[in-house]
């Protein structure tokens, strides 16, 4: 009998994650945010603060494409805090490289300076067989 998966192991292998990301990674921020919406609102350990991180950067960048410099700031931010004390990996993702991504951003929006100069965050996997 083999051992339940954890919430990392199941949240990674649920398609509706892979789906997210795949959105997340091509701009779709809307359709993101629904389903890592989705799946925050099942996730009750430690991932959610996770999910949550990842839906508010999407999120931000939503507010940024309809103008609102404000709301896509506030959101950056606390995206940003969520993540704070994440890994550098966690859901076969590299969350440093989407820190860092993300965090230039809100540099730039809060020195009201343009950032879509600057790359778009991206949620990369960590694993070298992905």
């Amino acid at each position: 009998m083999s051992e339940p998966l954890s919430e990392e192991q199941s949240l990674m292998v649920d398609p509706r994650f892979g789906d997210a990301v795949r959105l997340f990674n091509a701009g779709e921020w809307y359709a993101c945010h629904d389903g890592f919406e989705e799946l925050w609102h099942e996730t009750q350990g430690p991932c959610r603060r996770v999910l949550q991180g990842i839906l508010q950067i999407a999120v931000a960048h939503l507010h940024l494409e309809r103008g609102n410099r404000r709301g896509a700031t506030v959101l950056l931010g606390e995206g940003l805090g969520r993540l704070h004390n994440a890994g550098a990996e966690q859901l076969g993702l590299d969350l440093e490289l989407l820190r860092q991504q993300a965090a230039a951003r809100l540099q730039a929006l809060q020195q009201e300076l343009d950032p879509t100069p600057l790359p778009l965050p991206r949620l990369l996997s960590d694993r070298a067989d992905a």
